[in-house]
């Protein structure tokens, strides 16, 4: 084999496994639980030079099959940990992988994995908590073991790595940011976060058993804002309210726990030192190795952390992320389908349809909805922009509330759609007076649970849902739902009248239990049993009644 990997299914491991397999290596994946190939797969990662072998380093090493190069990215991240537990892995283990390398007769190198916050100072477990003390004292004791052993040592101390799939650290702070849970900054205006890439770090691993050996790596992105500009540039991309103020961390220190929301183990690393990155940057030059700008990698972390709602859910289709303030899924520039949610959802709405149609998607959130930021647009503004780069004829298809802004679409640009498909059109509906006139809408809407949500909807549990609820906890959101309620229905009919002037087809479906309340000239599909929600509830019979797939019934 040329390399083993161990730490192989944590968040750098699987990265650096994939990039030495794309590098055509043979590479043994030490690790516990086999979870590794499943998400090689999904990444369309050759795995014909992979073989997966059970360890534990806790203990000592045996069994192993012969390699060229060790990399040990095993360790117990996360905050809170007890002493003994965090030194079973980052120092026990880190030193049972460096005696197993040292039996091994071809070693290259051994590669460890430590920190950029490590010194030569002994750790202070009391003072910097389990985790980061427990990542110093292996720092130490695998420097002074590996002299003693002649094992060919490297050390890549990175910073804080950001990329798909991480959910520790710096997003734990965007989370509270883009739920509003963020009126101030933790630090002075000084503090300095660095990160760095999953992508360039697995690559620089990749290339570190070519080098000098001895040498130590600090692998960050000297770049990185400032943490008020790096949390400022988030907001500004996610549209959300950027902290004004920040907070010494002595006196977060100083303050409890429940009313900072700050883990005291983080406040560590809220520093204003600077780090040795020469010879990274050295080595990175040699080797032909360039970082993404630090605020592109940060967006775009961002968009992954907003897709898979920090880490509790998969995302139904692929995201196109931000477009300037508008929250997106799917393709922004050749769908066969543009779908538009009605309220209170968001795109999520779309997903059980969405897997009965064919071609490419677009579905984004209405603005200020969802995960969209709110914007000064009027909504025919907003939904001529999102068209704008749309270089298919797609179908347009509306639910709710948002079949006016579609049909003034249709009827302002018919020839940059196929057809219209309007699902429960609420301006030839029955309104709801519960949450349009009612006093306490907001309220009422902004602390519904899932399932409250699901019962005022009379629609069942599921992942829609919950997505739904969640954004309407989210500062501002519930008024602006009811505020577009209002709207839509201050504006029935004038949008009625226009169903006279469309001149692309237009097709109209409801379900039986929620009627057209009054008559058109275009043809109307009723679903039988359905509700205000056909496209939720009945998907494949709303794909197959709208022409928008065959229907297999004939």
């Amino acid at each position: 084999m040329d390399a083993i990997v161990f730490g192989a299914t944590g968040f750098i491991g699987r990265s650096l496994v994939a990039e030495l397999l794309g590098r055509g290596q043979r590479v043994a994946a030490a690790v516990r639980n086999d979870t590794l190939t499943r998400w090689l797969n999904s990444q369309d990662v050759d795995t014909s030079g992979l073989t997966v072998v059970t360890a534990d380093i806790t203990r000592p090493l045996t069994g192993l099959p012969q390699v060229r190069d060790v990399y040990n990215t095993a360790a117990r991240f996360a905050f809170g940990l007890g002493v003994e537990e965090a030194r079973a892995t980052n120092v026990t283990g880190a030193l049972n992988v460096l005696e197993w390398a040292a039996t091994l007769p071809g070693l290259r190198r051994l590669v460890h994995i430590s920190g950029y916050r490590v010194s030569d100072a002994h750790p202070d477990y009391a003072k910097l908590g389990a985790y980061e003390a427990s990542k110093a004292e292996a720092d130490l004791a695998v420097r002074a073991r590996a002299r003693e052993l002649e094992v060919p040592l490297t050390i890549a101390n990175p910073s804080t790595v950001i990329g798909p799939g991480q959910y520790i650290g710096v997003a734990s702070l965007i989370e509270d940011l883009w739920n509003g849970r963020l009126p101030a900054l933790p630090g002075g205006p000084d503090v300095f976060v660095p990160i760095v890439t999953i992508d360039y770090f697995s690559r620089f691993l990749a290339e570190i058993p070519t080098s000098p050996p001895g040498e130590d790596y600090w692998v960050l992105d000297d770049t990185t804002p400032l943490l008020p500009e790096l949390v400022s540039a988030i907001a500004d991309h996610m549209g959300v309210r950027t902290p004004r103020r920040t907070i010494p961390v002595a006196l977060v220190r100083r303050l409890p726990r429940k009313i900072t929301g700050a883990d005291p183990e983080t406040l560590s690393f809220l520093s204003t030192d600077r780090y040795p990155t020469a010879s990274a940057r050295a080595f990175a030059e040699t080797v032909g190795l360039e970082m993404s700008p630090a605020v592109d990698a940060l967006r775009a972390w961002a968009d992954d952390l907003v897709a898979t709602r920090f880490g509790a859910a998969s995302p139904w289709l692929s995201p196109s992320g931000y477009r300037g303030r508008t929250w997106a899924m799917g393709d922004a520039h050749r769908p066969a389908h543009v779908l538009l949610h009605g309220l209170p959802m968001n795109a999520d709405l779309w997903a059980p349809l969405a897997a009965h149609l064919p071609g490419p998607i677009l579905a984004p959130d209405l603005p200020g909805l969802g995960r969209s930021a709110p914007t000064t647009q009027r909504m025919d503004a907003w939904l001529a922009d999102l068209m704008g780069p749309v270089r298919t004829r797609p179908a347009l298809v509306a639910h709710s509330a948002a079949c006016g802004p579609a049909l003034r679409f249709a009827v302002e640009h018919p020839e940059r759609i196929s057809k219209l498909v309007l699902i429960a059109p609420a301006f030839l509906q029955a309104p709801s007076p519960r949450l349009t006139r009612s006093v306490l809408a907001v309220p009422m809407l902004r602390r519904m649970s899932a399932a409250g949500l699901a019962a005022t909807l009379d629609l069942p549990e599921g992942p829609e849902v919950a997505s739904a609820a969640a954004d309407l906890r989210r500062p501002g959101a519930a008024r602006r739902v009811i505020s577009a309620m209002r709207t839509a229905f201050a504006e029935r009919e004038t949008t009625r009248s226009l169903l006279e002037r469309v001149s692309v087809p237009v097709e109209i479906l409801v379900g039986s239990a929620d009627p057209l309340a009054v008559d058109v000239d275009h043809p109307v599909t009723e679903i039988a049993g359905a509700g205000h929600y056909p496209q939720l509830t009945h998907p494949a019979q709303v794909a197959c009644r709208l022409g928008l797939v065959p229907d297999p019934a004939g």
